[in-house]
């Protein structure tokens, strides 16, 4: 039995806790919710971190959010009122974009990292915390690299809006930092992109069947909805600045996108925003310490996912500069390699690569041109904006070579 009790918190059984995974388990069939492993981020190098979706990308922020004096007083009456601890200190903030508030810090001493809404949360900031929650309680004991979820709170009146907390990870993001162990030993860097595409392919098979995560799945053909669902992004940024026709050739793209759709597969959890930007690795080894930024996770197809790997991958054509720090340095895997490694681990084979790339520019084209628009509009800077409105019309000129046989990501 599920119910709500006080705070948002969700109980399991008869008695009172938050949701999450099985680290502490109370008597009968109740279990609190606390977890392993998370989020633990060196310092950057004038450069934004990585937790907001597209975070190379996201508009241009002078400083960067962090909880406000109230939005503390009600963190530390929720802790204190779920039981979690008594006193919440060292709260730092984490994030350098626009998309979510990131913040580091202590409830009695125990780090933890707590994620929440922007200051001008959108209409559907709170559907988003319910999808990170539900995606970190699904993974929760699986191999999958992530953060591990400690508890959540869906009820708005305690901070006005629905947050979590979840463990500290140490590692380091490689857009923005780099540990000694890659700079001193190539082979780290060649070897790390081959445990990033395994790991990926491991998330695509997870069981995801009566799991948090599959309570808010949509019904129907994923693939079908794809082109239809960003057009309709695309034509959202409409004002009187701008004119979705700014990327004329998108209709082209669209058309053979949809005239060309693979069968679907088996569902599977994807985590929509895949590039080295969106993960820590260890320090200390070639290896994922996890996987984040998951608000654009769903059940869908996870080969679109391996699509979307390869494009992002920084190499020739290098479409987002995700990674940065460690693309500098040299001796990164091919995207073959990562191909090999992806289905060496499991992963999906498809004889359909070319369209899942070809979707993967797509969808991400049209989500970056969103910040041309926003500059338009007089709501990002114009280097910003700029920027990405090239990326944008890059991104869907290579989508659309790739529907002509030419694809220079594989």
């Amino acid at each position: 039995m599920v119910r709500r009790g006080a705070g948002g918190i969700v109980v399991f059984g008869s008695g009172a806790g938050c949701y999450g995974a099985p680290e502490m388990v109370a008597q009968g069939a109740v279990q609190l919710v606390i977890a392993a492993s998370a989020v633990s981020l060196g310092p950057g190098r004038n450069r934004p971190t990585p937790w907001a979706t597209m975070g190379t990308m996201a508009d241009d922020v002078p400083e960067q959010p962090t909880l406000s004096d109230d939005d503390r007083v009600a963190l530390r009456q929720w802790v204190r009122a779920t039981g979690i601890g008594s006193d919440v200190a060292d709260v730092e903030p984490l994030t350098g974009g626009s998309q979510n508030i990131v913040v580091r810090l202590r409830v009695d001493g125990r780090p933890m990292v707590l994620r929440r809404p922007p200051l001008h949360p959108r209409p559907t900031s709170d559907k988003t915390m319910h999808r990170e929650i539900a995606v970190l309680r699904t993974l929760a004991g699986t191999d999958v690299p992530h953060p591990g979820f400690i508890a959540g709170c869906e009820d708005p009146a305690v901070m006005g809006v629905v947050f979590y907390l979840m463990e500290e990870v140490d590692g380091f993001n490689p857009g923005n930092e780099m540990a000694q162990a890659y700079v001193d030993d190539p082979a780290m860097r060649h070897d790390v992109g081959l445990a990033y595409a395994a790991s990926l392919a491991r998330l695509g098979d997870v069981e995801w069947e009566g799991s948090p995560l599959a309570a808010i799945r949509r019904p129907g053909s994923f693939l079908a909805r794809q082109v239809p669902q960003f057009l309709g992004l695309l034509e959202s940024y409409r004002h009187d600045a701008y004119d979705p026709q700014s990327l004329p050739t998108v209709v082209g793209l669209s058309q053979w996108l949809v005239a060309n759709q693979p069968v679907e597969g088996k569902p599977g959890i994807m985590h929509g925003d895949c590039h080295l930007n969106n993960v820590l690795l260890h320090r200390d080894r070639p290896e994922l310490a996890a996987f984040i930024d998951w608000e654009m996770c769903t059940v869908g197809d996870p080969l679109l996912d391996l699509g979307w790997m390869m494009v992002c991958w920084p190499s020739g054509p290098n479409t987002i500069d995700a990674g940065s720090e460690l693309a500098a340095l040299g001796n990164m895997a091919s995207r073959a390699e990562l191909l090999d490694a992806y289905t060496a681990a499991g992963g999906r084979k498809t004889s359909s690569l070319d369209w899942y790339v070809a979707l993967a520019c797509f969808k991400l084209g049209i989500v970056i041109e969103g910040t041309w628009s926003r500059y338009l509009a007089g709501q990002a800077s114009w280097e910003a904006g700029q920027r990405l409105h090239a990326s944008a019309e890059s991104l869907i000129d290579l989508g659309t070579r790739v529907t002509k046989g030419d694809n220079p990501f594989v």
